[in-house]
């Protein structure tokens, strides 16, 4: 008897069905794993019988065979050993034939037979409910971000011999499914905390408004860090879709803790040692998501920007421009959202004082134009804002006087979305900062006035054709902030001042 058992090949963040089939045959005793198994699902074989025999079930004297179906799909990872050591009891006998009808399992076995947590669950029981499977039988631990899928029975257990009792004995599972947790916003650095700055918390304002990218200069200890680290206090709250999205993300990395969700957005700050594969995603074993998926609908902090890698930085263009990142390594590929505001912070110069008269500089101009030439145009080109910040006035930093906190700030950036949202609907777009050039014209509804500053201002500076949607964005977030349907000349003369300077070039 042929034993067949669900299960799913997780890539990327999707999942594939596949069929676990188990077959005992004259031959010398072992194990044969065929159907594209991964170096992970074959040391499964001795997981496996240890798990068994553990458990206190005899181990079949034959040749085992396992198929695992469809044959082109690559399997990786551990969490085909449960339903391959179920289709092995199938076949001796110890579970009925149809005591897996219509279920799907997933998990790891030790040695001892307990089963282990895995990564995905949350995208391996979606695609479940998908096939039409009506029960997920998952590791305890991942049992609550199991249970967020709709319409899919979770069957959590600890151990194969506890599984294979209620299994025989047609009962419901032992452990009770913990529902999701929904943790209370915790408190988030707020913008009260920074003192001076206006450009800054100005330039971070419209950034969150309109969804723009953001690079910070300044001299060290000027506060680009400290600014940085609030931007997501002024964010809007994430949706409930935002919400899966994430989970199902961090899940697949393994970060998902046992509370099952993913509810505030995130922060990522990468060293500037990271590589390549750690900020995009990949690896030589498992596709894994990087920093850019992590950060997903939420803000990536890039600190001491010109430190990081040529090539590091380079393979930010894809996700910046496409909100997705495509990895491929060998007969794999796989893609992950990666919708994030990127926030950048360096300094002017190496020493960091290239503008700071009170200190001055202290490199040549051989230095300062190798520090230049670290950061490329077309990176660059991406960030529609750009602040320069000072160092703060003592007399500043010593005062009781508090500024505005995230709370006032993070409701105008929520009326501006909701506004952004309203008009861009038929568009597929949520805000100005993702609006495509061809949009832009019909969008752009300035003043006569405001029209005449954007062209005096194009062939002054000059700006480029990019250059000029850029300014157009920036001018309709600050406008849809100010509660105005008209951009106007001090709208216009503000999205100027934030394109900045030298750093980002005339385009």
């Amino acid at each position: 008897m042929v034993a067949s058992v669900g299960a799913v090949a997780l890539e990327g963040m999707d999942g594939r069905p596949v069929r676990v089939e188990v077959d005992v045959v004259n031959g010398l005793p072992g194990l044969q794993l065929v159907g594209l198994p991964d170096a992970s699902v074959r040391e499964s074989q001795a997981r496996v019988r240890a798990g068994v025999v553990s458990s206190g079930y005899p181990w079949p004297q034959r040749k085992i065979v396992v198929n695992l179906s469809p044959g082109d799909v690559v399997k990786e990872g551990p969490g085909f050993d449960l339903p391959i050591a179920l289709g092995i009891l199938m076949v001796e006998g110890v579970l009925p034939p149809d005591a897996l009808h219509g279920a799907v399992a997933v998990g790891e076995l030790g040695l001892d037979g307990r089963v282990r947590s895995v990564r995905g669950v949350l995208s391996v029981a979606m695609a479940a409910a998908e096939s039409g499977a009506t029960r997920l039988i998952c590791p305890l631990p991942n049992a609550p971000e199991a249970a967020l899928v709709a319409g899919l029975t979770v069957h959590p257990v600890a151990s194969l011999a506890g599984l294979s009792e209620e299994l025989v004995a047609g009962t419901g599972p032992r452990h009770h499914v913990p529902p999701p947790v929904h943790h209370p916003r915790p408190r988030i650095e707020d913008l009260a905390d920074v003192r001076g700055q206006y450009a800054g918390r100005r330039a971070l304002e419209v950034a969150a408004a309109g969804g723009h990218h953001l690079v910070l200069v300044g001299p060290p200890g000027a506060g680009k860090s400290m600014l940085s680290r609030r931007l997501p206090g002024i964010l809007p709250p994430l949706g409930e879709a935002d919400v899966l999205d994430l989970t199902r993300i961090h899940s697949v990395a393994g970060l998902l803790d046992e509370t099952g969700l993913v509810t505030q957005r995130p922060f990522r700050a990468p060293h500037h040692s990271i590589s390549v594969e750690g900020l995009i995603g990949g690896g030589s074993r498992y596709l894994r998501p990087g920093e850019v998926s992590l950060a997903h609908h939420g803000v990536l902090f890039l600190d001491e920007l010109s430190a990081f890698s040529r090539r590091a930085l380079e393979a930010l263009r894809e996700p910046l421009d496409d909100g997705r990142i495509r990895i491929s390594r060998q007969r794999r590929t796989c893609s992950y959202p990666a919708r994030f505001l990127l926030v950048a912070a360096t300094n002017p110069c190496p020493c960091g004082f290239r503008d700071d008269a009170a200190v001055g500089c202290r490199c040549g101009d051989t230095e300062r134009a190798l520090y230049d030439r670290r950061l490329s145009g077309p990176l660059l080109d991406r960030f529609d804002l750009m602040a320069r910040l000072e160092r703060p006035d003592p007399d500043l930093l010593l005062s009781d006087s508090v500024g505005e906190g995230s709370a006032e700030v993070g409701e105008r950036v929520a009326r501006a979305r909701l506004d952004q949202a309203d008009r861009l609907r038929p568009l597929g777009r949520s805000t100005f900062g993702d609006v495509p050039p061809s949009q832009l014209r019909r969008l752009f509804g300035a003043t006569p006035s405001a029209r005449a500053t954007l062209a005096r201002a194009a062939r002054a500076i000059p700006l480029s054709g990019r250059g000029i949607d850029k300014v157009r964005r920036v001018a309709l977030t600050i406008a849809c902030l100010d509660g105005s349907g008209a951009v106007s000349d001090d709208h216009v003369h503000e999205a100027i001042s934030l394109r900045g300077g030298p750093l980002l070039g005339a385009a």
